[in-house]
Parts: C-alpha cells; structure tokens; sequence
C-alpha cells in the first residue's frame, strides 16, 4: 500500500511558476499508473507561464478561484470543478481571488521534463 501525505511531498517552482508538489508518479515509486498526480498552487495576483504538455491534462480546483486559459479560450474557475486540457495546447492559469488558488494536476501519461514547453 502507497499513501502518500502532501506535507512530506517536496515543494518547488515548476517550470510554469506554480508552486507544485508531486504526489505519485509512476518513474518515483513502483507505481503501475500511466498518469502523474500533483498538487498546485498560484498565490492572489499570479498566473502560471503560458506553457503546454505532449500530454493531456487534468486540473481539479480545490480551493479558489481563477481563469483558465486553453488555446483560444478563457473561462472562470472555482472549487469542486474540472478543467480538461487536450494534449500539445498552450495553456495558463490566473489566480483573479484574495486566496491561493489550489488545485490537482493529473498528467496523462506520466509528466516529464522534455514533454513541457513554456512558451
């Protein structure tokens, strides 16, 4: 069994500008995923570096509120919604609250350096 607690997880500035901490992630523990899970974080006022992934992505918001942007697009965002980001689209998000703006960030397949491109 694999639990692992967000507090033990080591916190860095991904290479978008969000504070993230990787939970799991199939290449750092005998995990048999395809996906990668991590935890996010854009403080009031910020927004993520314009970047996109080969892979698709997942971000579930926690707490917060902001505005995302996919391609061509911008919509709000808030707690308890989903936002699906197709694979090779440029993307950002933009914390417009008072709080941190939190959310989950699942990358399938598996996150990994060479497949990010900040833009």
């Amino acid at each position: 069994m694999i639990i692992k607690d967000l507090k033990n997880c080591v916190k860095f500035i991904a290479g978008d500008s969000t504070i993230l901490r990787e939970l799991l992630h199939p290449d750092k523990a005998d995990l048999h995923l395809r996906y990668s899970l991590a935890h996010a974080r854009v403080k009031p006022g910020k927004t993520s570096y314009p970047h996109q992934l080969k892979s698709s992505e997942v971000y579930y918001i926690l707490e917060g509120e902001g505005t995302m942007h996919i391609g061509n697009e911008s919509a709000d965002v808030r707690s308890n919604q989903a936002v699906y980001i197709p694979p090779n689209t440029k993307q950002y998000i933009q914390n417009t609250g008072i709080n941190d703006l939190v959310f989950l960030c699942i990358v399938d397949p598996a996150w990994r350096l060479e497949d990010e491109e900040v833009l």
